[in-house]
């Protein structure tokens, strides 16, 4: 039986054909304004279309949780919901439905169907061996974070698909799933909470009986699902989480801060067993003005690193980072340096992203003057 659809939906099938055609981040419905697309970080109204009324958002709201029966009994009472869509194959999205005077509003992030190799996230090409490594360990705890829109499910599912390179178990914990993976030469699981499992804890804790190698959470939000993923990690799993903090001193603090005081100093030591990197990431501009780029400080879990952390000198972790740049450890600043000597990003968006300025210049001026004293 054939359905014809309604001028709504075809009107929004045309918005999140045009999300796809212009690689935007993000589509914004909202009573009052046009539809707002994010393109590289800018929002941009929809040219030529017109004010959307409350009776549309409404009718969109419908369509798409229609379209996802699985989450209809995880709408909350004022008619939220934050679940993933499939669009006719070319893409998904993470669809986000609110309440805001009065009236329901959309955000739907795009999830593409592509996943990129490591250099297209931002990697420096001597990082890419040495983070390959670190994915190729069979346990300890790697932590990928960043502001919301910073492009951490990106980076995931680049370590996710390397990892299924080879023959292991990857489950994955998610809330919505977002980028759908395929085996490869592995074996992929993926459990959405909400529908597959009702918590990311119990997802950890039940997911250790169907012998995973790698376990992936999308979300460390809470003491329970924390405690669970330091325990997978001692346990003999690799496990890869996230947190929306901005660089590695910060996570660190957060992810123990979550604890109650009368066992932090317990988790710290686990946790500075246990760490393996942190991988804190910004999306900046690329210099050719289209599309974003990854930047990335990486900390590599060292030896002088592990003691820091157990003896809570987490303000020297900036200088050991620095100090550890032979091991994998890449500051923002050199990585952004780095980044606008291979023309990726422009000096003024590195000079105004950098911590410190001034030693920008330096790395700067100090990269192009060893590169003439070689010539």
């Amino acid at each position: 039986m054939i359905t014809t659809k309604t001028k709504e939906e075809l009107f929004f099938d045309d918005l999140l054909g045009e999300c796809i055609r212009r690689n935007a981040s993000d589509l914004h419905l909202t009573v009052g304004l046009p539809p707002v697309l994010r393109v590289d970080g800018v929002l941009r109204p929809v040219e030529k279309a017109a004010v959307l009324e409350p009776a549309f958002t409404e009718t969109i709201k419908n369509i798409t949780v229609e379209n996802a029966p699985q989450i209809k009994h995880l709408i909350t009472e004022d008619g939220g919901a934050d679940f993933s869509l499939n669009f006719k194959n070319l893409a998904r999205f993470r669809v986000a439905i609110y309440r805001q005077k009065g009236c329901y509003g959309l955000a739907l992030r795009l999830i593409p169907n592509n996943i990129l190799p490591f250099e297209e996230l931002g990697f420096l090409p001597n990082q890419v061996p040495r983070i390959k490594n670190l994915l190729n360990r069979p346990h300890g705890l790697i932590l990928v974070t960043g502001p919301t829109g910073s492009g951490k499910t990106t980076t995931q599912a680049t370590f996710v698909d390397y990892i299924l390179e080879s023959p292991c178990h990857v489950l994955t914990i998610e809330d919505p799933i977002e980028f759908v993976h395929s085996h490869k030469n592995g074996l992929i699981t993926q459990r959405e909470v909400g529908v597959d499992v009702p918590s990311f804890r119990e997802a950890i804790m039940k997911g250790l009986r169907s012998n995973p190698n790698v376990i992936l959470v999308a979300e460390i939000r809470d003491v329970a699902t924390a405690e669970a993923t330091i325990w997978a990690a001692e346990s003999g799993h690799l496990v890869i989480g996230t947190l929306h903090t901005t660089n590695a001193s910060e996570t660190v603090t957060r992810f123990i801060d979550v604890f109650p005081p009368e066992i932090r100093d317990q988790i710290r030591i686990q946790f500075s067993i246990s760490l393996l990197a942190i991988f804190a990431q910004r999306l900046l501009p690329r210099a050719t003005g289209r599309g974003r780029i990854g930047v990335f400080e990486i900390m590599s879990a060292t030896p002088a690193v592990r003691n820091l952390i157990r003896e809570r000198k987490i303000e020297h972790l900036p200088s050991a980072i620095q100090s550890s740049v032979a091991e994998g450890s890449c500051t923002f600043d050199s990585a952004l340096a780095e980044l606008y000597r291979a023309g990726k990003i422009t000096f003024e968006i590195a000079l105004m992203n950098a911590f410190d300025p001034r030693a920008l210049r330096e790395m700067v001026e100090f990269g192009i003057k060893s590169r003439y004293a070689k010539g």
